[in-house]
């Protein structure tokens, strides 16, 4: 493969929580290994969120410290750059603006990872933009009833990849109007959770979830709304617990008091999720302790059958924890072998994936990380993707 100068774009400077970030570097870290001349650039005229003091203001401060330690720590010192563009003369850390601007007009390729970058007349001096939507369903939607500052923004694009593998297929009920998307997943570099040791004793299923985003990116679409949540889904399989014979844990803060009684009654524990999404090694090892992942998948993705998989249950089965997740339709692409990855519609099917783990959790360990080498490694994802973006 021919060296490539690629420039990554997305938001965990901005918004530097341990899931967020995560997902960025395997991109970074995953480009490296195929060779090219990878840098990381924010350029954006969105406040900064600090998770330390839950501000979300003009200061960048620890969205440049974050990204500093990050790119020693991963290798792109000196090519990384957080430009705030709200403030009138766009103040510019790591690169100077000409550099920035000049990595635009020179890059073979320009991921705007999750589809948040805001276009700039500086970026648009760039026709190798790509855009890689994490989260299926809405954009598509809002195409189809014909909303035009969507339809202009993805036009921007030289190619448009999205996680919903299911995108454009008879299973995907919303009509294209013309956009080619084409189906891509998270990349991950599987070495940075691989671990040959076993949960210890007591060891439960686990997820680390918002527990409600609704309004963010609900929608409504032809009579229906479609919520981009979690919430009303984990209310769904409450009973979950109880009838896998297990106990389950969740990283998240409910509201109210009401409702977590429910979920303990259901056998559920909670931990607070607020210390691993400051420190994203401490978010390795949360997955790394777990016995495996159980979760819900977002309204919109499962009534969309959109095929879409979670960056994070990537990360699960990297480590070698197997998986009981929602059904979007992912199966029809990968793990549906009954090994080391489960999907579910019913409380009925999550019993018996726990029951199957029970049965020989080593196999399904190695089946998981096996499903991970196969499907998600950062240097396959990623040499695909730029092989059908012509890059």
């Amino acid at each position: 493969m021919t060296k490539k100068k690629i420039v990554v774009m997305g938001f965990m400077g901005g918004c530097p929580i341990a899931g967020v970030i995560w997902q960025h570097i395997h991109y970074i870290v995953g480009l490296q290994r195929l060779g090219h001349d990878v840098h990381y650039i924010e350029d954006s005229a969105r406040y900064a969120y600090n998770p330390i003091t839950f501000d979300l203001n003009e200061d960048y401060s620890y969205a440049v410290k974050i990204l500093a330690k990050l790119a020693a720590q991963f290798g792109f010192e000196g090519r990384w750059a957080y430009c705030a563009r709200y403030l009138p003369g766009h103040d510019c850390t790591g690169m100077e603006k000409k550099r920035i601007v000049e990595l635009y007009k020179e890059a073979d390729a320009i991921l705007n990872v999750c589809g948040t970058q805001e276009f700039n007349d500086d970026l648009l001096q760039s026709g190798n933009i790509l855009y890689v939507e994490s989260d299926p369903g809405v954009e598509q939607i809002k195409v189809d009833k014909g909303e035009r500052t969507t339809i202009d923004y993805l036009k921007k694009h030289r190619a448009l990849f999205t996680f919903g593998e299911s995108v454009g297929t008879e299973a995907f009920p919303v009509p294209m109007h013309g956009f080619r998307w084409l189906p891509t997943r998270q990349p991950v570099v599987t070495d940075f959770w691989k671990t040959s040791a076993p949960p210890e004793p007591g060891a439960v299923f686990s997820s680390i979830a918002n527990w409600s985003t609704s309004g963010l990116k609900d929608i409504e679409w032809r009579g229906e709304k479609y919520l981009w949540s979690k919430s009303l889904e984990f209310l769904r399989f409450i009973e979950a617990p109880k009838a896998a014979g297990e106990e389950f844990e969740l990283a998240s803060t409910l509201p109210d008091a009401a409702t977590r009684e429910n979920f303990l009654a259901n056998k559920w524990r909670f931990v607070s999720p607020v210390e691993m999404s400051v420190d994203y090694n401490l978010y390795t090892d949360y997955i790394r302790r777990s016995k495996g992942e159980f979760t819900v998948a977002k309204d919109q993705y499962v009534r969309l059958k959109t095929g879409w998989f979670s960056d994070r249950s990537a990360c699960y089965l990297a480590a070698g924890r197997p998986v009981i997740t929602q059904q979007t339709g992912f199966t029809h692409y990968y793990g549906g072998g009954g090994k080391g990855l489960f999907a579910f519609e019913n409380v009925e099917e999550i019993a018996e994936a726990a029951r199957a783990i029970r049965a020989d959790y080593a196999a399904h360990s190695r089946a998981a990380f096996d499903l991970a080498r196969e499907h998600f490694e950062a240097e396959k994802v990623l040499a695909s993707l730029l092989e059908r973006a012509d890059v």
